[in-house]
């Protein structure tokens, strides 16, 4: 079994999640990346980081379901032998944009269950496996990193839920952050900005348009690689004197330039 680290990257198989993936590998973790529907995305991710002289693997689960979460953690194991750093990073938007006044409970229920229950209850578990680690000496350290938005503060009230859900992954992350700090791991929020993915896709001109007119200090789209960077940067043990701390890659934007 090899003794290099080993991070768990839900959502890991494409636009950001591959961003990440792609990253820490290059940084020497070996990656397991979680996907749910798409195993040809997951084994592209895969591929490309072998390409590059790296290890990942890639394992189905639905991380909103509780079984699939004890699975997905126990394939890692039994796999890979090891988890030293965990990434919240699955999540999606709202199926589809509804006015605060007439969101659907059923819209609530999925964007919240994907982008907050599910990381919520994923850090719990992988957290208690990474106490039984670090007691045992199987690792060195530990860390968690939530992938958030700048909807945990900017307000969007067409898409209300998917605030919520960032904003309460946001205070989850604070929560750990103090409860995990005794055992040696870290927490940290990493807050993108406008990134340049599939998810973005639809509203490209929009974002087009705003950020020639100003939107945010550095005029350009983000990408999934600036956010594997600053993952990578935190996996390295960057900010050893730092948890709970949010990592913004948002071009400036939380500034909040006039």
């Amino acid at each position: 079994m090899s003794d290099k680290p080993v991070a768990l990257v839900t959502g890991g198989s494409r636009g950001i999640g591959r961003g990440i993936s792609l990253a820490l590998a290059q940084d020497g973790y070996r990656v397991l990346v979680n996907y749910n529907t798409n195993l040809d995305a997951a084994e592209e991710t895969c591929r490309l980081i072998e390409v590059a002289g790296g290890e990942a693997e890639s394992c189905q689960a639905d991380i909103t379901q509780a079984e699939h979460r004890e699975l997905l953690l126990d394939f890692c194991m039994e796999q890979l032998g090891r988890l030293d750093l965990l990434v919240n990073n699955a999540g999606i938007a709202p199926p589809q944009r509804h006015d605060l006044l007439e969101m659907p409970l059923a819209s609530f229920d999925l964007v919240v269950d994907t982008n907050l229950k599910a990381p919520f209850f994923l850090t719990q578990a992988a957290a208690r496996l990474m106490i039984r680690q670090l007691r045992d000496k199987a690792i060195p350290w530990a860390a968690i990193v939530n992938v958030s938005s700048i909807s945990a503060y900017a307000v969007s009230t067409n898409r209300g839920e998917y605030c919520i859900s960032k904003a309460g992954l946001s205070m989850a992350t604070a929560l750990f952050a103090v409860e995990l700090a005794p055992y040696g791991i870290r927490v940290y929020e990493v807050r993108p900005g406008v990134i340049e993915t599939d998810m973005t896709a639809g509203v490209k001109k929009k974002y087009d348009k705003l950020i020639a007119e100003g939107f945010s200090p550095i005029k350009r789209w983000g990408t999934p690689t600036d956010v594997g960077k600053a993952v990578a940067a935190l996996a390295r043990g960057d900010l050893p004197f730092s948890t709970g701390e949010v990592i913004n890659v948002d071009g400036g934007f939380h500034l909040r330039c006039f």
